[in-house]
């Protein structure tokens, strides 16, 4: 028991290191395009979340935030607004939305790939189709759980700012909402399936989790 809760504690401190590494190199943990920064954080909070369980990954999630929060506020980009209460041009600034941006679909990146793929191991009787399908869908319920929520979040909080930045008409800004998650979130689920699925099962077989016999399940299914 003490020995897994080692392990646990040292992942917990690998993850947080990795995400707090990756956000300070330049287009390592963010990748800044023209209107918003792309990210390839979640991957590690997706991981944590399906290997130490939900109260470990909303502590990952929670980590990925206040990075988030720090990097918007250091290293604007055009919407940093949506994700700093510090950062202003002209009439254009955050408030306490943006905290709220910032920090509650990334706890929850930490918290519902987790039951999602505990919820599918139950559903999927063959082994290998839960190794096969639980995993891959977790990693993009997580993906997508942070973008649609920050993106949807931004345009219900900060429509008006949004347009004024991008020089649009307010009625355009769901559209260009739209476009965002496309361009955005599809190549980051992708992602989180690749390399948060091969992650995750690598560590399934060695790390501590709720469900212990998950690990033992996936290891068999060699």
């Amino acid at each position: 028991m003490n020995n897994k809760k080692t392990l646990s504690m040292v992942l917990t401190g690998l993850f947080m290191a990795i995400i707090a590494v990756m956000t300070f190199i330049p287009n390592v943990g963010y990748i800044n395009l023209i209107v918003i920064k792309a990210t390839l954080l979640h991957v590690p909070v997706i991981v944590g979340s399906i290997v130490l369980g939900p109260k470990k990954g909303a502590v990952l999630g929670a980590t990925f935030g206040i990075t988030s929060l720090i990097k918007n506020t250091l290293e604007p980009s055009l919407l940093s607004f949506a994700f700093s209460p510090f950062y202003q041009v002209g009439e254009i600034g955050g408030n306490g939305w943006s905290v709220v941006i910032a920090l509650v679909p990334r706890v929850l990146v930490g918290v519902v790939p987790y039951f999602v793929f505990v919820g599918l191991e139950k559903l999927l009787k063959n082994v290998k189709a839960r190794r096969a399908v639980a995993l891959p869908v977790a990693c993009a319920s997580g993906a997508l759980i942070n973008t649609l929520l920050v993106m949807h979040l931004i345009f219900f909080c900060f429509r008006e700012e949004f347009a004024a930045a991008r020089n649009v008409a307010v009625d355009a800004v769901y559209s260009l909402i739209l476009g965002i998650i496309a361009a955005n979130g599809i190549p980051e689920a992708i992602v989180a399936v690749v390399i948060g699925g091969a992650v995750s099962l690598a560590l399934l077989r060695v790390a501590p989790q709720s469900a212990g016999r998950r690990a033992k399940t996936l290891g068999q299914a060699k």
